[in-house]
Order: C-alpha cells, then structure tokens, then sequence
C-alpha cells in the first residue's frame, strides 16, 4: 500500500501560486431555487478542461523534474483528469497516454484526442488495476496518480482556499466522491482554516463506495453499475485513501441516479450551467435537504457530458 502524507496548508498555499498562471479562480455563485439550504455552486465546469483537474495535473506536473517529464506524461482516468494532463503534456510539447475505462463518454475522450493526447481504452477490471497499483506494463513517461499523488490534491486544495475566501462561514461544503483526492485536498484546506465546517461527500448511489466505507469504518467492495454519472463513484474506496479521507468527512451521501439528472436541469434552467453527472451531484445533494441547511457550497467538478446525453436528460430522462 501506498504511504500518504498529510496534506498540509503551507502545500495547498503552494500550489495556488505554483498553478496561477495555468487554471481559472472559479466563482461562486448564488444557486436561487426554493430548498432547505442557501446553495452555493463552486464553478469548477469553467476550467480550460471544463474540470477541476486541470489543478492537480498542472500542480503535480510543474512540481516533476523535467527529465521525469522528457518522455511523456501517463495517467489512468475516467476523462478530466485525461484532459488535464493531456493539455499540460501540449503546453510542455511532450506526448501524453491516456488509460480510459471502456464505458469512458465520448465526449471526454473526443477532448482528450482535441488536445493530442493517445487514448488506450481497457476493460474496467483492468483500468482500476491501474488506478491501484499505478502501473500499467508497456508505458513510460511521468505517471501521474489521478487521486492519490500528494501535489495533486494539494492543487484540488485550491479549490477550499478559494471557497473561503469569497465565503468565510459555510456550514457544508458537498464534495463529489470518486477516489478521494478532490476530497481530500479541500477538506484539507478547509479544515484548516475553518474547522467547523462539514465535509460531505456525495456519490451515486450506483457507485457508493465512500458512503459503505463511512458506514462500515473502514473500505467495503460494493456492487458497481455504471451510469451517467461516470466521473464519481467506484467499486471500493482505495485502501491508501482511506486513513486520509476518514478524519476529514463528517457525512457520505449515496443519490440515486435520477435525482443527479434532476439537478442537471436544475442548473441548466436557473443557472445556465452544463454540469455533468459528476458535477451534479453535490447540487443533488442540497436540493434534496440531504447536506443539511444552511449555507452549503456545492462543488460543481466538472462539464464534460456527451451532448446526446444531455439532450436527453433535458428532455426530462432519468439518467
């Protein structure tokens, strides 16, 4: 197992220095719909990788020696993370690798092709081995983890930084849950500065590893079924996250599928946001009452969504 550090504030204050001139300070703006909580969205979609993982990918690959970087860039992802190293391998001029899911959206891997990344598409057995033992046989280049690389949830860190600086007293941040580095980063940087703020996570309920893991005390395997909500969610929570995660998450929210597709309406009507499953789910997670009351900030991660499938959940289908 893979031995984390701490994430410390001095790492996160860091980091927003090191990746300013890379990513976008996001706002926070104002969701106005009649729910139990003052909604706050953390607009994470208006990223250039319409993605909060251009953060870590640009915060880990700047912190590498460039001769680690000389032959390419590595990286198992779902889609954001895939575009956040395929475009600072475009911005560096080195070549970038891409492990996808075979269930990967279209859309994600179109972007990732746009940005001259190689997609290498495997089973989903295969691609979470990947993600566990950070190895794939065949590829060399710099192996970015996607969640448990210290310096990139030092640069998912930001994102706290940023939410407090524009509001100081949240009762809730909801922060969607895929393997815990965006978790963790934040609720680093919040904690720190404000440590009675909650920390909730929310997954599909299709998915819900975080919220079987926080159930149980400790990782529990859950039955996976894949959904639209593809950016969130897994089959168990990583071993070397959980020591990590656990003192930082007050709750872990499990919303079915259809409530996430509601949200996404929800935001495209009152906002005029594209969010995608993922990103979706924290605003799902207060609109239900789930994340309490208050003042809650959701974290809207990402906008990447097959067009088609967007047309369809606009059209009113459950996901």
């Amino acid at each position: 197992m893979i031995e984390l550090a701490r994430i410390e504030l001095a790492q996160i204050e860091a980091a927003r220095a090191r990746i300013a001139g890379s990513v976008v300070r996001t706002p926070l703006v104002r969701l106005h719909v009649d729910a139990p909580a003052e909604i706050y969205l953390k607009l994470e979609n208006l990223q250039p990788v319409n993605s909060f993982k251009i953060r870590g990918a640009a915060n880990a690959v700047m912190l590498a020696p460039a001769s680690a970087r000389a032959k390419g860039l590595v990286t198992a992802s779902a889609g954001n993370m895939a575009q956040g190293i395929a475009w600072m391998a475009r911005e560096l001029g080195v070549p970038a690798t891409i492990v996808v899911p075979d269930h990967a959206p279209e859309a994600k891997l179109a972007a990732i092709e746009r940005l001259g990344g190689r997609v290498l598409k495997v089973p989903y057995d295969a691609w979470w081995n990947v993600i566990v033992t950070s190895h794939l046989d065949g590829l060399d280049g710099l192996f970015v983890h996607p969640v448990q690389d210290p310096a990139v949830m030092a640069g998912n860190g930001t994102i706290g930084l940023e939410i407090l600086q524009d509001l100081p007293d949240p009762d809730a941040v909801v922060i969607p849950y895929g393997g815990g580095g965006l978790t963790t980063g934040i609720a680093s940087a919040v904690k720190a500065l404000r440590p009675g703020t909650k920390i909730i996570t929310a997954e599909p309920d299709t998915a819900a590893a975080m919220a079987a893991a926080f159930a149980a005390g400790h990782p529990a395997d859950v039955d996976y079924r894949a959904s639209f909500v593809d950016g969130s969610g897994s089959r168990r929570v990583l071993d070397s996250m959980w020591p990590l995660v656990a003192p930082l998450v007050d709750d872990a929210l499990a919303i079915p599928v259809a409530e996430v597709a509601d949200a996404v309406r929800t935001l495209a009507e009152r906002v005029r946001v594209i969010a995608e499953g993922a990103g979706a789910l924290a605003p799902a997670a207060a609109l239900s009452g789930r994340a309490g009351t208050g003042k809650v900030v959701c974290v809207v991660s990402g906008g990447n969504i097959n067009l088609s499938k967007l047309a369809e959940i606009l059209g009113g289908a459950d996901g």
